[in-house]
């Protein structure tokens, strides 16, 4: 068998997340349902990470083992053609055995959008989270500051209903920056608790909105205690930008 790095796009809207469950439709469920089909082989898909429900990708990352005889060249003709349109393979490259797409990743870029007007077009409903009030962003960034570095983010995690060794993270980058009406929020790190990006883009927003000052970023992160101060911002703003090896 040849393993190949593929790099996937898609429109998490209408999908259970990326892992495979009974009942529901998932994005490793889509590939692994289009490898069989491929190569009439049970094939697995390993992906460098999960994303929720609703959830998209730019850029995710995952590895899978096919029969050598298949052209590198055509995999991604052929694997597209049979995808759901909101799923595409990107890039194919196939790579040493022993590399993994979860265990060999050095960090991850995830992106926030925010649709910061009194309407929001139609056409962005899956793509953007809409906040109507107006964002201070110079507000936004303050606190963004004061959460970037190495922290305990207990705070800022929902319960993953599995044990997390640690809740310490390096958040090497949190921007936010305005692009006209749209406001975009960047946070990369070596890994991400559960849910940890929607948190600091809800807390974020809150701070944006004037209901919070950004100096209480400070105070929450030394609770290490998730409060209602702290809200989920919704799903479909948020996408994974990508993963770096």
């Amino acid at each position: 068998m040849q393993r190949y790095k593929i790099i996937i796009a898609y429109d998490g809207f209408e999908y259970s997340g990326w892992q495979v469950q009974p009942g529901v439709k998932t994005i490793q469920g889509e590939l692994e349902k289009c490898f069989h089909r491929l190569t009439g082989e049970t094939v697995k898909v390993h992906g460098s990470g999960r994303t929720d429900q609703g959830v998209h990708a730019a850029g995710q990352v995952a590895h899978v083992d096919l029969p050598p005889h298949l052209p590198k060249g055509k995999i991604i003709q052929a694997a597209n053609s049979l995808l759901p349109s909101a799923i595409r393979l990107m890039k194919v490259d196939a790579v040493k055995a022993a590399f993994h797409a979860r265990r060999d990743a050095v960090s991850k870029e995830y992106r926030y959008f925010i649709w910061n007007a009194a309407v929001l077009p139609p056409c962005l409903c899956r793509y953007r989270t809409h906040a109507y009030r107006p964002l201070d962003v110079a507000a936004m960034q303050k606190a963004a500051a004061l959460l970037t570095g190495r922290h305990d983010f207990s705070a800022f995690t929902a319960n993953p209903k599995r044990i997390v060794e640690s809740a310490v993270r390096n958040l090497s980058v949190l921007t936010v920056r305005r692009r006209g009406r749209e406001v975009v929020i960047a946070a990369r790190s070596e890994g991400f608790l559960y849910r940890m990006v929607r948190s600091l883009a809800g807390f974020l927003i809150r701070v944006g909105q004037g209901d919070l000052p950004p100096a209480e970023a400070k105070k929450i992160l030394s609770r290490k205690l998730r409060t209602a101060v702290v809200p989920t911002a919704p799903p479909q703003g948020l996408f994974l930008w990508r993963v770096d090896y």
